[in-house]
């Protein structure tokens, strides 16, 4: 809810959405094949086919294929004479003692490659979600089809990290940041119901402001864009809203080399 409170996939090229439902929809299929063909494999073992093609499914097919493949048993089939499950490879019935010609053992062991089809698929779904997922990463580091301005009317993306806290309830968006990449944008998406009445509040302090760093609030709503440098605010900030319409606006804090911040912002 919060990703799409926020503009969801707004300010992005639509090549990044559709590169990310289809490394997605790949990974689901690749996931899908292998443990279908787990599933069956299993049933050829006497495993538990159910339970390792849900291991598989649920864990990843890296990481589940592995696991199987440690685990799983040698191929069985039955006794012609009693029913009971043998290896393939066995010389007699460890039940019955019935005693069985090489030929037997060599037709039972032909019976080895089962259900390409299903490897095939799974191979091939996962070479699309690594081809998917470079796509995204190589067009993510170009930074074309990217919204990184701090004016713009769209949702801003960033390129850098922080290490934040940040919570909106009832209004009230709190955020508490320790560091962030220069140029860093958190934004929230308000609403404005009476801009003639209201009030914007941020009670905002900033614990380290290193030489020439600063904290800069922006307000957005269309083409209407107000900036107020709260880097040392003595007193919590009251900012009118009459210059804009009643509707969504964009809150954005915009960090520039300040640290230890706590900040809590409400329209009233």
């Amino acid at each position: 809810m919060n990703f799409l409170s926020n503009g969801g996939f707004s300010g992005l090229s639509m090549l990044y959405p559709v590169l990310i439902f289809c490394f997605s929809f790949f990974a689901l299929c690749a996931s899908a094949f292998f443990s279908a063909w787990v599933y069956q494999d299993c049933k050829r073992r006497g495993d538990d086919p159910v339970l390792w093609a849900v291991v598989v499914f649920v864990v990843s097919p890296f990481i589940g294929l592995l696991i199987y493949f440690l685990r799983r048993s040698e191929v069985k089939t039955v006794c012609p004479a009693c029913g009971h499950r043998i290896l393939v490879t066995s010389n007699y019935c460890e039940e019955c003692g019935t005693k069985f010609e090489k030929e037997d053992n060599h037709r039972m062991e032909k019976q080895g490659t089962h259900h390409i089809t299903f490897l095939f698929a799974g191979i091939l779904s996962m070479a699309l979600m690594l081809v998917c997922l470079t796509g995204f990463v190589v067009s993510l580091a170009s930074g074309k089809g990217i919204n990184t301005n701090v004016a713009s009317g769209e949702r801003v993306w960033n390129m850098g990290v922080i290490l934040d806290y940040s919570t909106y309830r009832n209004g009230v968006w709190k955020l508490n940041f320790v560091s962030a990449s220069e140029g860093f944008v958190k934004e929230k998406t308000m609403e404005i119901t009476d801009a003639d009445t209201q009030i914007l509040y941020a009670d905002i302090s900033c614990g380290t402001v290193p030489e020439g760093a600063s904290l800069v609030l922006w307000l957005v709503q269309g083409e209407t864009v107000k900036s107020v440098d709260v880097t040392n605010l003595s007193e919590p900030l009251a900012y009118p809203l009459d210059a804009f319409e009643n509707g969504k606006v964009h809150v954005r804090l915009q960090i520039n080399g300040v640290e230890d911040t706590a900040s809590e912002i409400y329209i009233q």
